[in-house]
């Protein structure tokens, strides 16, 4: 028996189950927590090279909104804020209002929600690795806009230029680098969901 490649690319793929318009309150709950958690695990991976640190947390952001869709991509980054209120989980060493209001990152913070919901929102249906490409990037235009706005005022940068070099343009490589990858990560586990499924 043989399946013709348009019908394998047309079945769902098993990674989809976790996409809010597919999955079970249960197994979407599951979802918002354990982007939450990623969210976390990525601010341990953190490098101070000025006063915005590398982390990882960006690609459990574009995760959870390429996985889980975008309201549920959005969930997972508020619950990841909201848990910062009460533990240390953020990417510096406080935690609590009071420290994610002062500190100098906090637009970046801000700005996951948006990211992920923007990534969420195109992917919705545009799924080739162009379309999770295009999305990432327009979600991390989007976050760093937030950010460097904040920092600009936060750190108190004499110009914008200071902002924008330090807030964004440092980052562009290494972003970039994590949206190709992660665009190649996801198109490949929803092809290799089709062809599991087959």
């Amino acid at each position: 028996m043989t399946t013709s490649i348009s019908s394998i690319s047309a079945r769902p793929a098993l990674v989809d189950s976790l996409h809010q318009d597919r999955a079970s309150a249960r197994v979407q709950v599951a979802g918002i927590v354990g982007f939450a958690l990623l969210t976390v695990l990525g601010a341990q991976v953190r490098i101070y090279l000025w006063e915005v640190p590398f982390t990882l947390q960006t690609v459990a952001v574009y995760g959870s909104g390429l996985y889980l869709g975008w309201r549920n991509g959005a969930a997972a980054q508020v619950l990841y804020l909201l848990l910062g209120l009460v533990f240390p989980v953020y990417a510096g060493d406080g935690y609590g209002a009071q420290y994610l209001f002062s500190a100098v990152s906090a637009g970046y913070l801000f700005g996951f929600p948006v990211a992920a919901a923007i990534v969420g929102t195109v992917t919705r249906r545009w799924k080739s690795l162009s379309g999770a490409t295009v999305s990432m990037i327009c979600g991390s235009l989007a976050m760093f806009s937030m950010g460097v706005l904040w920092l600009h005022y936060a750190a108190g940068h004499s110009t914008w230029l200071e902002s924008i070099d330090k807030g964004w343009l440092r980052f562009i490589p290494a972003d970039l680098a994590k949206v190709l990858l992660l665009g190649l990560l996801y198109t490949g586990s929803r092809r290799f969901g089709r062809e599991a499924g087959h």
